[in-house]
């Protein structure tokens, strides 16, 4: 064999090795597992998660540019998780309504105080002598306690919506309770006084959550009608989420702070005279 046979032969195996190495990457791509596969979330920290073969919580759809919302979940109203079929149901032990044989009903605002928004919330309600309850996140309280002391001021009740918003059954129950013990520590100092209400973020509650809850001397409240305002979606919209869905007893889920709440207080604006002018009476969540 001469010089000239011998390089063809070698070119031809390393070619045939290079196909041989190429088909076997390929192979080993096809079968890769699919790494943008969703999986339950998370906690913060590196908390565990309680139901690892849950599937992740649905994002909250696209809101419009000029109104950014820092959600990352839809809240859940009377029902139980569905994204953890397998927890104890835990509807039993959480308000979804007050309870009532007339025409009252409770307003309640999320994730504030915030400077801008919350005034505005304040100065709608003080315009016809309505009472609220305001679920606020201690991140935003200790920023802002001027707006604590405004909320109560006014007659308001503020209740604990933990510290950084997280969602409770992603989280350790030492998380969990340092979220909303941290955030009762900051409403008694700030106030004089702990709150005895608290909504989970979400609304989702489990088992461990309710207990720690409890053990900090607070009772969970969720709500019966979401007005859908962290979804932007009009003013119009949000009243008519309301007004179509009031009945008495009904605790309603509205928000002061989180993002942009110009459109909640245009809508506050206009369903809380037509509300009083058919006989409901807003009152304060008080368990």
């Amino acid at each position: 064999m001469n010089k000239n046979d011998k390089r063809t032969r070698t070119r031809r195996l390393f070619l045939r090795g290079a196909v041989a190495v190429g088909a076997l990457s390929a192979a080993r791509i096809l079968t890769l597992p699919d790494t943008d596969t969703p999986t339950a979330p998370a906690g913060r920290h590196g908390a565990v998660q309680p139901h690892p073969a849950a599937p992740a919580p649905p994002a909250r759809g696209a809101l419009p540019a000029q109104a950014p919302d820092t959600y990352r979940l839809r809240p859940i109203a009377g029902e139980p998780s569905p994204w953890y079929p397998d927890a104890p149901p835990t509807h039993a032990e959480v308000a979804f309504t007050v309870p009532t044989d007339t025409r009252e009903i409770a307003l309640t605002f999320d994730d504030g105080p915030e400077p801008s928004f919350t005034p505005q919330v304040l100065r709608v309600l003080r315009s016809h002598d309505v009472r609220a309850t305001f679920f606020v996140l201690g991140e935003c309280a200790v920023a802002f306690p001027e707006q604590l002391h405004a909320i109560v001021g006014d007659g308001h009740i503020v209740a604990n919506h933990s510290w950084t918003h997280p969602q409770f059954t992603t989280l350790a129950p030492g998380r969990v309770r340092s979220e909303l013990g941290r955030t009762s520590d900051l409403i008694e100092k700030t106030l004089g006084s702990a709150p005895t209400l608290a909504r989970a973020p979400y609304g989702d509650w489990d088992r461990a959550s309710l207990r720690i809850c409890n053990e900090l001397g607070m009772s969970p409240v969720n709500w019966s009608i979401d007005s859908l305002d962290w979804t932007c979606p009009g003013a119009d919209r949000i009243a008519t989420n309301i007004m179509s869905e009031m009945k008495p007893g009904a605790i309603v889920l509205s928000h002061d702070g989180g993002g942009n709440r110009s459109q909640t207080v245009a809508a506050l604006e206009w369903y809380l005279p037509r509300l009083l002018d058919e006989g409901y009476t807003p009152i304060r969540v008080e368990y």
